[in-house]
Order: structure tokens, then sequence, then C-alpha cells
């Protein structure tokens, strides 16, 4: 039995009137309401707390404590102590499945690896793959460079330039320094580079110094951490914006979003709080739940002046669900044990981009944090835990990320309370060449038994795409400072706007879009 996760936790040095509940009005009133507290809408609140205006974060989760459960796999992995999204639901099959997203102040965060690379320069432009076109930005690398290098800032990114091939151009180095390797990793490290490859040290927010720093957070890629040395969007970006005057509410999930009469405007939120119904009144209105429960929010407030959803006259809102195809590596050599704590400093960009013998992307290798046997038992339940135990402790772990391709027919739908997900993966042929090239590379370093496990539908911890932004509102739910194109004081601020997936993990991206739009919502919330 998983003992209950504390739902009235807050974290030490909180401002205790940033804390909000509605008491016994049905009614609150602020300037900007922004919905989600991930690293999109965290990113905005903090970009937001100097404006002059009223910001309130609206979470449907609560604090998630720093508690010895956070950096025990068998907690999280076995028990699911932390899983609190519930179910949603295959589109093709009916079939329910418990997403890979998590409803706490920080999202999924909380639980990320802080693994924080900027996207290439090429993934702003239009790239032709296997599969088919990835779509342009309607903004350039250029444009959103300076508020990646604020977002490093924020987040402490740990990083070395001038190793990794695709490495776009930076006004400004790493904050900090890279995390060195280990041992066992510099080895690997030195085998790749004997291949004629080019491996690079992660852009990681993982504040470390020490061995027994990297022993205490070992497990803190897919788990929270409860020391504080993992920064994420509640610890770094958050937490600072509520001790400078931003507002949020926990455990309150916004249900739908009310126009005034004529649909050009948002004019409430209407949301469920502490067993009742409240009313949110706003000027402006900030969607940033992840890519399918904004989508899902937007679609579920149709109405007479929208009746296909929320800003979705171009009807392509829910619809270009990407979510990268994803496999996870493992490469196991009995004889040699593994006592690295934290692995995931190294990462290999060299089949990203089309070039002589890669007539097309393949995509992106980065190290996991280091996979324990609680953390491969629902992968192999019938494993004995000795085994998985044994395997672990003898393996190097990887993860490989290809970029999937928008497809209108991979999308977001409701039923009711349901949310459905049609999705059919594509642009498959790059990614079974990059796990065939990488089993060559990982036994040519020594790891002679290869297992891999692809991830399916209900690996979502890098969705994007289901209200793309662009120039043209006909092809396009977004404008290109991911406002809607229909509703004049509605944007969206997490990756749900990305016109296509890249092949690498979104979170900086996110938040450095989020400082972009900023400005304008700001200016906006004043007329």
């Amino acid at each position: 039995m998983v003992n209950p996760v504390p739902q009235d936790y807050t974290p030490t040095g909180l401002r205790p009137d940033s804390l909000i509940t509605a008491g016994a009005a049905d009614e609150i009133d602020t300037d900007v309401l922004i919905v989600g507290s991930g690293m999109g809408g965290a990113t905005l609140a903090w970009a937001l707390k100097d404006s002059g205006h009223r910001v309130l974060v609206v979470e449907r989760g609560t604090f998630l404590p720093r508690e010895p459960e956070n950096s025990r796999p068998a907690e999280m992995y076995i028990k699911g102590r932390y899983k609190n999204a519930g179910h949603w639901y295959d589109g093709s099959t009916g079939r329910p499945f418990a997403p890979g997203v998590y409803y706490w102040v920080g999202g999924n965060t909380r639980f990320y690896g802080a693994m924080l690379p900027r996207f290439r320069h090429s993934d702003f432009t239009e790239v032709a793959h296997y599969d088919g076109v990835s779509r342009a930005w309607p903004f350039t690398y250029e444009d959103l460079e300076p508020f990646y290098t604020t977002m490093e800032q924020l987040l402490q990114v740990h990083g070395q330039t001038g190793e990794d091939p695709t490495e776009p151009p930076r006004s400004q180095p790493y904050p900090y320094p890279a995390l060195k390797h280990e041992p066992v990793i510099e080895r690997f490290a030195g085998s790749l580079r004997e291949q004629g490859l080019h491996p690079f040290h992660t852009p990681n927010a993982l504040n470390v110094t020490t061995q027994d720093d990297r022993a205490a957070v070992t497990t803190a890629d897919g788990c929270p951490d409860e020391t504080g040395m993992k920064s994420d969007a509640e610890n770094r970006i958050l937490l600072p914006a509520l001790n400078d005057g931003v507002k949020i509410m926990t455990g309150t999930e916004i249900t739908r979003l009310i126009t005034a009469p004529d649909g050009r405007k948002v004019v409430a939120a209407e949301a469920r709080h502490a067993g009742r119904t409240l009313r949110i009144n706003a000027k402006s209105f900030v969607v940033a739940g992840g890519a399918v429960n904004s989508a899902a929010l937007l679609l579920r407030s149709a109405n007479d002046a929208h009746p296909k959803g929320l800003g979705n006259s171009s009807l392509l809102l829910g619809r270009n669900y990407m979510v990268h195809n994803s496999t996870f590596f493992v490469g196991v050599n009995p004889l040699r044990p593994n006592p690295t704590k934290w692995q995931k400093t190294l990462g290999l960009n060299d089949f990203y981009e089309a070039s002589p013998g890669t007539p097309y992307p393949l995509g992106n290798l980065q190290m996991l944090g280091k996979l324990q046997a609680p953390m491969l038992k629902p992968a192999r339940p019938w494993a004995p835990m000795w085994a998985l135990a044994f395997m672990s402790g003898r393996s190097i772990d990887i993860y490989l990320t290809t970029e999937d391709l928008p497809s209108r027919e991979n999308r977001v739908r409701v039923e009711g309370d349901r949310i459905l997900i049609d999705w059919k993966p594509n642009n498959l042929w790059p990614h079974h060449e990059l796990v065939r090239r990488v089993t060559r590379m990982v036994r040519k370093a020594g790891y002679p038994l290869i297992f891999t496990q692809r991830m399916g539908i209900e690996t979502n911890s890098h969705m994007c795409g289901t209200a793309v932004a662009g120039h043209d509102p006909a092809q396009s739910v977004l404008d290109p400072s991911c406002r809607s194109h229909d509703i004049e004081n509605l944007w969206v601020a997490d990756a749900s706007f990305f016109p296509s997936s890249a092949a690498l993990n979104p979170a900086l991206t996110i938040g450095a879009n989020a400082l972009r739009i900023a400005p304008s919502i700001a200016q906006a919330t004043k007329s």
C-alpha cells in the first residue's frame, strides 16, 4: 500500500501571501491568468513579475513534497507514488493508458533529467526527412538566441562549447562549466572518439560538485529530487516569481474558458477548486498545461462563436501531435561493473543532420542519469529483481530520439471528460538506422549485450504541436507571438506551438519562447 503524498506541503521560504485560495468567494479577479506551472507557465510568470500586472498561476496539482521517497525509484516506478494524471485513451482502440505527465507545481520538470539543449539552427528551418518534411518556424534561431541565454542563466546550466559539430552560435558561454564524465563514461567517450565521432558534454542543470553530491541525485533523471541540486521550473523560476509578487492557486483545475458573446475575447475561466466551481476573471489568458491538456481545454471550451473549440477556425487545434520516436538503449558487459552515479554527461549529435553517408537526419544520443532495477521492472515485469540489479549494475544507459513529423491525423480529441490520442508513429526508418548505428558503436566500446525498448503512446514527455504557430491563419492556430489568430487576449505558452518537434529535449526552448512572448502579453494587457 502506497502511503499518501502530503497535499499540504509548501516549500521552505515561500512567501505566505503568494499561495491563495478563493475563500467564500465565487469569483476572483486578476490581470493575467496562466494555466499551468510547468516550464512555459512558470517562466512566463517570472517574466511578468515586474510588469505591474497582477499575475495568477493556476495549477491543478499541489507542491510536490521534498521527502526521502523522492529518490527511491521503487516508489516511483513500482508503487506509482507520484503518478496523478489519471488515464488518457488510445483513439484507435479505446484502451486506457497512464500518460507520462505529472500534475504537480513545476510540471514534468520535477521529474526530468535536467538535460537542456538548445535546438539546432536547422530545427527552425524546413528540413527534408525520410518520411516527409518538418515545417519551418515563424521565427528564427537568432530571434530566440538571447532568450536561450537568459534561460541558461536562470536554470544554472552547465555546459561546454566547441565539442558538438551541430552546435548553434551563442552570444555568451554557458554560465557554469560542464559536469565531468565519471571514469566509465570517460572511457566510453574515448571509444567514440576513436571511432571518429564527436561526443560532447551535455548541457545539464544539475548543480553537483562532489561524488557524494552525484550519489544523492543518482535517481534524479526520472524521479523528483529532494536535495534541490536539480534545477527545475519550480525551484529556479517559479519560486523566485512567487516571492516577487506573482500569485498561485494550487489544487485548481481550469475546465473551460468563457468568451464574450462575439467570441473575440476570453472574459473568464471556469475552475474546479476545493470541491466547487469558481470563476476567474482576467484581462489576458495564457494556456500552458502541456500540448495535450492545452488542446483539450480549448476544445472543451467550444461555444456558439467557436463551435469547434476556441481559436480553431483553421481546424488544426489538437492536430499535428508529435512526441518523438524514442528508444531506451542499454548496453551490458557482464564482466564490467558500472559504478557511475550520474552518467547523463555525454551526448552525440553526429547523425543529427543529413551529411555524406547520412542522407536524412537520424537524431540524438544522450545518456540516461543511471538506470536502476526498479526503473527497468515496468519494461521487463517477468524478470526477477536480482537479474535486473545485476544488469543495471553493469550497463551503460542511453536515450535515443529521432524527429517525428507533423501529421493532421495524429491528434488530440475529447469526449466528455475523456482525452483521446490518435497517434501513428512516422519517420521510423531513421530511428531504426540510429539504433543500428548505436548498437555497432556500443559493441565496439565493449558492451556486447544490447537491449532496447522503443517507447509507445504512453511516453509523451516531449509532446508538442497541437496548436501550431505560423503566419497564415488558415495553416496555423497561433500567430508568431503565440497569440490565437481568432481571440485577441488568448496565448499558448507550452510546446503546443511547435511547428516541428526537432529531436532534442524541448524544455529550454519552451522556456526561451515564454520569455520571447512575455513583452507582447504585458503590452496587450495594458490596453
